[in-house]
């Protein structure tokens, strides 16, 4: 008996060896990546959850280990006041972060944006304290702020406004201002470059065409140069609030905390329970309440900023 070929249904090789390529293909990708995903697991997500863990139990890192719940949680926002002073400092450092270091890097990218011999030069000298440690920066500072020997109150009473000189990093009032002083030369270098590599984005086109229709510098630069740099602002204001509710290494080395706790910061609130006084369970966290506090904040601004 004869079989008619002509009838049987054709096999779509074509197809298949396609799809099989195409899951070979994302095979090869996942094994390239697979490396740095088993690294990001083993040194952040891992040490991540263990800590959240550790943040329900009494702990020092050396006895038994006592489940008490949320009670560490509770017991820093009812019966804390150092802890209340570090969230409250952190605040504060966010606000003079955003409004100060932001205005000062902005200004110094509009200034360093345009064409001047040396201007170079010039960048790599505001830049150049981002690269610095901090607690190389601490140490300036703290000399300069030296009540007696420093160049601040030298210079003060060189000017004959001896009256000013003050005990900078001891007066309860005024540390975590002087702190930040030193953070602010600092950390002006990095949002600069941001703004600079924004700024050279902008279209020339879109200036000289408000130019010709008469708009000033001023209004040019708040109505066409600020809403083009939009992107930039996202990035800048996300890395400036982590990194102002992350604050540590320069005020650990300026003050430890002190004065009478005054310049106390979460970070460094965190360290202190956990290192100083062993309790792990307590540090852990005040580092969750920043990853919360963090997340609560950047997320939403991000989301929000992209969409619009």
């Amino acid at each position: 008996m004869k079989t008619n070929l002509t009838n049987r249904p054709e096999v779509n090789l074509t197809g298949t060896r396609a799809g099989y390529m195409k899951i070979t293909s994302m095979i090869k990708k996942s094994l390239f990546l697979l490396p740095a995903l088993v690294i990001y697991i083993l040194i952040i997500v891992i040490p991540s959850l263990y800590s959240l863990y550790l943040s329900g139990f009494k702990w020092d890192g050396i006895g038994k280990k006592v489940f008490v719940g949320l009670k560490n949680y509770s017991q820093l926002f009812i019966g804390d006041k150092v802890f209340m002073t570090g969230l409250t400092n952190n605040i504060i450092w966010t606000i003079l972060t955003l409004v100060f270091t932001v205005f000062a890097a902005l200004m110094l990218a509009v200034v360093l944006n345009r064409d001047f011999k040396g201007r170079v030069v010039y960048r790599g000298l505001f830049y150049f304290p981002y690269v610095l440690s901090g607690i190389v920066v601490a140490i300036i500072w703290i000399w300069i702020y030296q009540p007696q020997l420093g160049f601040l109150n030298g210079f003060l009473r060189a000017v004959g406004l001896g009256s000013l000189a003050h005990l900078w990093l001891s007066d309860p009032k005024i540390a975590l201002y002087s702190v930040y002083v030193a953070s602010l030369w600092q950390g002006v270098g990095a949002p600069m470059v941001l703004f600079l590599a924004g700024l050279q984005t902008v279209p020339q086109d879109c200036l000289e065409a408000a130019t010709i229709d008469g708009a000033g510098k001023f209004t040019t630069f708040i109505r066409i140069t600020i809403p083009l740099l939009k992107e930039t602002f996202v990035i800048i204001f996300a890395t400036q609030i982590v990194a102002a509710m992350k604050v540590f290494d320069i005020i650990i080395a300026m003050t430890g905390g002190g004065p009478a706790q005054s310049t106390q910061t979460l970070a460094t609130y965190m360290y202190q329970q956990t290192f100083t006084f062993s309790n792990l369970g307590s540090g852990s966290a005040i580092a969750w309440i920043m990853v919360i506090a963090l997340t609560i904040i950047i997320i939403p601004y991000v989301l929000y900023m992209a969409k619009e």
